[in-house]
C-alpha cells in the first residue's frame, strides 16, 4: 500500500484575511494622500509666485511701452484696483509707462481649443481700438501643429497693431487683405480660430464696460505692487 502524506502550509504562508488586505490598502492610501497634500502645500507658494511672475512678464509683452501695472476688477459697477481680500477671478490689468501715464489693458481669456483649454493674455489700447499683442499662457495643443499658436512668430506677430472692428477674422493663409484679419496656421486652423474666438468673446464681455478713453483708473502705488520692467 502506498502511503499518501499530506502537509498543510505553515501559518505564515496562509492567505491573509480580507480585513488585513483592506487595512493595508487603506493605510497605503492614507500615506499617499498625506504625501500628496504635503507636496502640494510645500510647492503651492512657489507655483503661485512663478505664475504671477509669468503673468507680469506677459503683460509687458502684450503692452509695449508699459513699465508698471496694476490688477483691476469691478466693484459697485466701477473698475477699481484689486486690494487684499478682494476676489481677482474676474480681473484685467492696466499698464502704465514710466511717467505713470495709462497705456492700455492686458485682458486674460480662455476657451476650448482643439485638444484642451487655451489660456491667453492680450493687450488692448482703447483709444485706438486695437489689440497690441497676444501671449498664450497655457496650452496643450498638438505638438508641431496646434502649438504654433505660440511658437509661430508670424502668427503671434499678426496680433500686434490689430484693429478689432467689426471683429477680428480668421482667413486661410494668403487670402486676407483687411487690417482686422489674421491668417490661420496651416494644419492648425482650429487652434488658430480658437485664439481669435477667445479674444472676440472677451472684447464683447469687457470693452463696453471699460471707462471711456481719458478716464481710466490711475496707478495706486500705495495699494498695489508696482512692477518695473
Amino acid at each position: 500500500m502506498t502511503e499518501i502524506i499530506t502537509a498543510n502550509r505553515p501559518d505564515a504562508e496562509a492567505d491573509p484575511p480580507p480585513i488585513r488586505l483592506i487595512a493595508t490598502l487603506a493605510l497605503a492610501g492614507l500615506i499617499s494622500g498625506v504625501a500628496i497634500v504635503g507636496i502640494f502645500e510645500a510647492t503651492f507658494e512657489t507655483i503661485a509666485v512663478n505664475k504671477a511672475r509669468e503673468l507680469r512678464a506677459a503683460v509687458f509683452k502684450v503692452l509695449p511701452g508699459v513699465s508698471q501695472m496694476q490688477e483691476l476688477t469691478y466693484a459697485d459697477e466701477q473698475l477699481v484696483p484689486v486690494t487684499e481680500g478682494m476676489s481677482s477671478e474676474n480681473s484685467i490689468y492696466a499698464g502704465y509707462d514710466k511717467e505713470l501715464n495709462f497705456v492700455g489693458y492686458a485682458i486674460p481669456g480662455e476657451g476650448p481649443g482643439f485638444q484642451d483649454t487655451i489660456k491667453l493674455l492680450y493687450g488692448y489700447i482703447p483709444a485706438d481700438r486695437k489689440v497690441m499683442g497676444m501671449e498664450v499662457l497655457e496650452s496643450r495643443e498638438t505638438p508641431g501643429l496646434g502649438d504654433k499658436i505660440y511658437k509661430d512668430d508670424v502668427f503671434v506677430g499678426s496680433f500686434r497693431d490689430l484693429p478689432i472692428d467689426p471683429i477680428i477674422e480668421v482667413v486661410k493663409k494668403g487670402r486676407g487683405g483687411k487690417d482686422n484679419q489674421v491668417d490661420a496656421i496651416t494644419g492648425a486652423t482650429i487652434s488658430s480660430r480658437a485664439v481669435v474666438r477667445i479674444i472676440n468673446e472677451n472684447n464683447a464681455k469687457w470693452l463696453d464696460n471699460l471707462p471711456s478713453p481719458g478716464s481710466e483708473p490711475g496707478l495706486r502705488v500705495e495699494t498695489n505692487e508696482v512692477v518695473h520692467d
